[in-house]
């Protein structure tokens, strides 16, 4: 399952920051955008290092409120969550969590 983990977040941060220095090049151009909830859904689904890196290395919604808030919000979670799964405590809390919605279902 490790290798996994490690695949999907190399993944994600990969298409958060290509999704990001695009963005900018299309802001630039004066293009159709990529939405910010795009952006910020990849973010969540664990990009939110390569959406950070990106933003500060093509200096793109650096200053843009909410934006730039959830951006953070989302790197935290990542690392909270990176140490819960490294010490073994996220799979346990998620299989109670699991067996909790089986059994309410």
């Amino acid at each position: 399952m490790a290798g996994y983990v490690v695949h999907w977040l190399i993944g994600a941060n990969l298409i958060a920051f290509v999704l990001m220095a695009l963005d900018k090049h299309k802001a630039e151009a004066g293009d159709r955008r990529i939405p910010e909830a795009a952006l910020l859904l990849w973010a969540f689904l664990g990009g939110a290092f390569g959406t950070i890196l990106a933003a500060r290395l093509v200096r793109h919604k650096t200053r843009k409120q909410p934006f730039a808030t959830w951006m953070v919000i989302w790197l935290w979670l990542d690392i909270v969550l990176l140490v819960l799964w490294r010490f073994g405590l996220l799979e346990p809390w998620l299989a109670s969590a699991l067996a909790y919605l089986r059994a309410a279902t």
